[in-house]
């Protein structure tokens, strides 16, 4: 992504501004609600791409997907097998403990994708950036026989039954529907983690698409939040006394010592 802000581009200046932009056309008339059709994803740096871990980790090669989910799933060791008894089942928990896949990390909340946009104080020279998709209209251009699922269930997110019901594999939901469509579905309660961080994920056909190439070529369907690094302080400390920490999303030790050690680095 070109560091150039372009039109998608809305920097804000103050915590205000930027909670504001966030609840930016949640309003719906026909509900008299605040119902947001957005996924967010926070970086620590406004220049990082929409690039899914495997491509990161593999590069072009497609093929190693396979074998890292089949070795995945015959070596992991869980007492629940219900958690990566499919193909699909295995891809999420193989996300959830740090494999290379295709998916995408997403959330529903706002403020947890500040939470991440912030988190990293290696970063705060950087601007960073929360990145606003529709992911209600993301799924409806998604083709059949899978944009007939949400209208059956009457929701605006897939789920892991859903897409299982059609396709067995993600390698069949490419034969399937072919390159170039993305779709965003919610993963299982597998742990607090992910219920805690109100989780969702996106994937695209094809292992190493890149989303926001995609989304450059929808540009109705998405903002990005620029948040200056003068302002990550600000925005940060106002998390914290929010409780949106590392210790809340991360429950356990790990996330109380992320959560101590980022707490209390003095401001230089």
């Amino acid at each position: 992504m070109n560091c150039q802000i372009t039109a998608n581009d809305i920097r804000v200046n103050s915590w205000e501004e930027l909670t504001q932009e966030v609840y930016h056309q949640s309003w719906k008339p026909d509900l008299g609600r605040f119902r947001s059709d957005f996924a967010f994803r926070g970086l620590s740096d406004r220049n990082y791409q929409l690039e899914n871990s495997f491509v990161r980790n593999c590069g072009e090669r497609p093929e190693l997907e396979y074998h890292m989910l089949r070795n995945f799933r015959k070596y992991a060791r869980i007492d629940d097998f219900s958690l990566a008894n499919t193909p699909l089942r295995a891809l999420v928990l193989a996300q959830h403990h740090g494999l290379a896949t295709r998916l995408l990390d997403w959330t529903y909340s706002p403020y947890i994708a500040m939470h991440f946009a912030t988190s990293n104080t290696e970063k705060y020279d950087l601007d960073g950036v929360i990145w606003k998709v529709d992911f209600v209209q993301v799924n409806r251009l998604i083709p059949e026989p899978l944009n007939q699922l949400l209208t059956l269930e009457k929701c605006n997110a897939f789920t892991v039954e859903m897409l299982e019901s059609v396709f067995p594999t993600i390698q069949k939901l490419d034969e399937t529907i072919g390159s170039g469509h993305a779709l965003f579905f919610e993963p299982p309660s597998i742990d607090d983690r992910i219920v805690n961080q109100f989780a969702l994920f996106s994937v695209m056909t094809g292992a190493t698409s890149v989303f926001d190439k995609w989304l450059i070529e929808h540009p109705e369907l998405y903002r990005r939040i620029i948040i200056p690094a003068e302002l990550k302080w600000e925005v940060r400390d106002k998390l914290d006394q929010a409780n949106i920490t590392e210790r809340v999303l991360f429950p356990g030790l790990d996330g109380l010592a992320s959560w101590l050690k980022r707490h209390y680095r003095p401001k230089l």
